[in-house]
């Protein structure tokens, strides 16, 4: 047999074993085979938000602390998150679902504390920068990148929600795919510290209006203005201040009205320093003569309803009729 012919037979023999292991549903040296656990749940659909928590970090027992308590079937999950062999315990399982949600939530819980720390927050900034998380929903915002974060730090209890640094507000994803991702795994810690350690990449404290032009009558445009940044500690990029302001035909609605702009005071940002002097504790004008002395003790416990005209008390007077007859 000649050499060109053994070469032939040895190729097509090697073809046929890569099929028989592609039918049995293995793939041997494919990138799959080198994917760890860890990034296998990063790549899935809706988990873009998380980051990769590294192996050493999992493996110290001090981050771990009082997770074991929150986790069913701790060691089967900590041996699926770190890619260990399971023991011959792990067969006596009936179902190896149960050990997968148990994994899902130690993941999640180890995250929500890696995140906290300098690799976790430098992993967040490069998938913040990039646009990861997605942008703020509100115009006035002007497309600020947003981070996630949760409304509590116990899990199942809600999912997760995105926090812009403009508006100081969170808000629903975007996509339904995240509705199946809990807000436990990334706290009501990550948001605020983020911002702390990396001020540069949050809007500006103040906000100085742009000037318009003579005789324009178009609202400015706050990207052709020019910015200067008043405290370089507090932030660099461009701070939105823009409030919506709503109207019929033109004239602005009463504060007082149901449709009124109930969480406008939320939105406002001062212009400068000297501003915050003006206010007090309870961020109300010093020299405002409608808070009186008499609103000092104590928050005025009336409802917004009660601002209504009157109706309450023609509730109250039928009720005290009927009552008399």
């Amino acid at each position: 047999m000649a050499v060109g012919d053994e070469d032939n037979i040895s190729a097509v023999d090697d073809a046929m074993e890569e099929q028989e292991e592609q039918d049995d549903g293995y793939t041997s040296s494919t990138p799959t085979s080198t994917l760890t656990w860890i990034s296998w749940f990063c790549s899935l659909p809706g988990h873009e938000y998380f980051c990769e928590v590294t192996e050493d970090f999992i493996e110290d027992d001090f981050n771990l602390t009082g997770l074991n308590s929150m986790v069913p079937f701790w060691k089967e999950a900590m041996e699926m998150v770190l890619d260990v062999e399971p023991d011959e315990d792990a067969a006596k399982i009936p179902d190896v679902s149960i050990v997968e949600s148990s994994a899902e939530m130690l993941y999640g819980l180890v995250h929500q504390r890696y995140i906290l720390g300098r690799a976790g927050q430098q992993a967040m900034l490069e998938k913040y920068e990039a646009g990861v998380f997605g942008t703020c929903p509100r115009v006035y915002c002007i497309g600020c990148n947003v981070v996630p974060c949760g409304r509590s730090d116990i899990p199942g209890i809600d999912t997760v929600k995105l926090f812009c640094p403009n508006c100081n507000d969170i808000y629903v994803p975007p996509s339904s795919r995240f509705q199946g991702v809990d807000g436990a795994f990334f706290g009501t810690t990550f948001p605020h510290l983020f911002f702390q350690n990396y001020r540069e990449s949050a809007p500006a404290p103040f906000w100085k209006p742009p000037t318009r032009g003579a005789g324009s009558t178009s609202p400015p445009n706050p990207r052709m203005s020019p910015f200067s940044n008043p405290n370089p500690y507090g932030g660099q990029k461009r701070a939105a201040g823009y409030v919506y302001v709503p109207r019929i035909y033109g004239f602005k609605v009463s504060e007082r009205a149901k449709c009124g702009p109930r969480m406008q005071w939320l939105r406002l940002r001062p212009e400068s320093a000297e501003e915050l002097e003006q206010v007090d504790w309870r961020g109300r004008w010093i020299e405002d003569d409608e808070f009186g002395s008499e609103d000092e003790d104590g928050d005025d416990p009336r409802m917004l309803e009660d601002f209504d005209d009157g109706e309450g008390d023609e509730d109250e007077e039928s009720e005290s009729e009927e009552e008399e007859v």
